[in-house]
């Protein structure tokens, strides 16, 4: 992977600069997303380097797969901006970005230059993306982890068992929400400048993405006021969907309207089910659910999770078992979505998860592995260089 922009690239955003100064989830999601799409992302890291380096287990050869996860295609640079010389490096390669994102602390960037105001003063024709835990006013003081805004957003609470305790996701959602996000924000504000020639400044933060992703639980809140519960892996407004016992194992079922209803009930040999009264609409069958329910865990626990299976979706019901992570990966395959790639040459190529996007003429790449601590601390010099004296 050249670090030259080439505008001639086979990716949609081959040509475009991203001087990345983010570091542990959101922001090096987004521009990882960018890097895909074929810009050339320049990751400036302290001299510590990015915090998931070390977050670990799970590793290979040493790195943390955390950070393996959302840093392929990038050129990583370390700079410690509280010395000089450095600083004006990093300044070096913003002025030869089209996009500068970065996720420090409100205020944070102030001492070295780079704040919001001052970045639009320089360098007017820039995108700059920021990144915060819980915006720049009431919680600029606030860290901006993942856990935390799973706790204040209301997440947790609608997340586990009635009469169990909150529960956090698996998985940092909202780094990733917001990582999304950026990067559709970006993209939009690289739209705008062709129009305008101007850049701007975008602005995220992690609990507003979070409330946003949250859709139909914070809108019910909004919109009429309701204060959704933890109700397991129930849904709140369907019925049936979710897990129901088998014979053997639970199998997620999912019932989203009355013509699905009457197909699966029609499986379950209890066709009548649909002219029921109690059952007859969405509403009613939420409203009725617990007398629904032994109705269709009788019938299920007649036979085995798969024998189920293959009669619901040969009548175009939805079902599905529930897999581990490698069964999740390895059923991907088995579908032929191809859901890990090699990323980097020879040797050096990493299996990664790949990129979900697939276009059809200008495909995303995966030339780079997520590159070790100031390994292209050269190659960025001499592009600098080279910006000066083209000859």
């Amino acid at each position: 992977m050249s670090l030259t922009p080439d505008p001639t690239g086979s990716g949609p955003l081959s040509g475009v600069v991203v001087a990345d100064f983010s570091r542990i989830l959101a922001g090096p999601y987004c521009t990882m997303l960018l890097a895909d799409m074929g810009a050339t992302v320049i990751k400036v890291e302290g001299p510590e380097g990015d915090d998931t380096r070390l977050y670990k287990p799970p590793s290979r050869d040493g790195i943390g797969t955390y950070f393996l996860s959302v840093n392929r295609n990038k050129h990583s640079i370390v700079l410690d901006l509280k010395d000089p010389e450095d600083l004006e490096t990093a300044y070096e390669i913003i002025d030869s970005a089209d996009v500068f994102i970065e996720n420090f602390k409100p205020g944070g960037l102030e001492q070295f230059g780079l704040d919001p105001a001052s970045v639009a003063e320089r360098w007017p024709s820039l995108v700059h993306a920021s990144i915060t835990g819980f915006g720049t006013r009431g919680g600029a003081h606030l860290p901006g982890y993942d856990l935390l805004v799973q706790g204040v957003s209301g997440f947790m609470s609608v997340t586990g068992f009635p009469d169990g305790p909150p529960q956090r996701g698996g998985v940092a959602l909202f780094d990733v929400i917001t990582g999304l996000h950026a990067a559709v924000a970006v993209l939009g504000a690289l739209h705008e400048r062709t129009v305008s020639g101007r850049g701007q400044h975008v602005a995220l933060d992690l609990l507003s993405a979070a409330l946003s992703g949250m859709v139909n639980q914070t809108t019910g809140y909004a919109a009429c006021g309701n204060d959704p519960q933890r109700q397991g892996n129930e849904h709140p407004s369907l019925f049936p969907y979710g897990p129901f016992p088998t014979a053997d194992k639970e199998l997620i079922i999912t019932v989203a309207n009355n013509s699905q209803f009457r197909r699966f009930s029609t499986v379950l040999g209890m066709p009548d089910l649909i002219e029921d009264p109690r059952f007859d609409t969405v509403e009613h069958r939420n409203n009725h659910r617990e007398e629904l329910r032994p109705l269709l865990n009788g019938a299920l626990r007649g036979d085995t999770a798969q024998a189920w299976a293959t009669r619901l979706q040969d009548q175009g019901v939805a079902c599905a078992p529930i897999l581990t992570v490698p069964e999740g990966v390895e059923y991907a395959a088995f579908l032929g979505l191809e859901p890990v790639v090699q990323v980097g040459q020879g040797d050096d190529a990493v299996p990664l998860v790949k990129n979900p996007v697939t276009y059809s003429r200008t495909p995303v790449t995966y030339d780079k592995a997520p590159p070790a601590l100031g390994a292209d601390r050269e190659d960025v010099l001499a592009w600098l260089r080279s910006r000066k004296d083209p000859s």
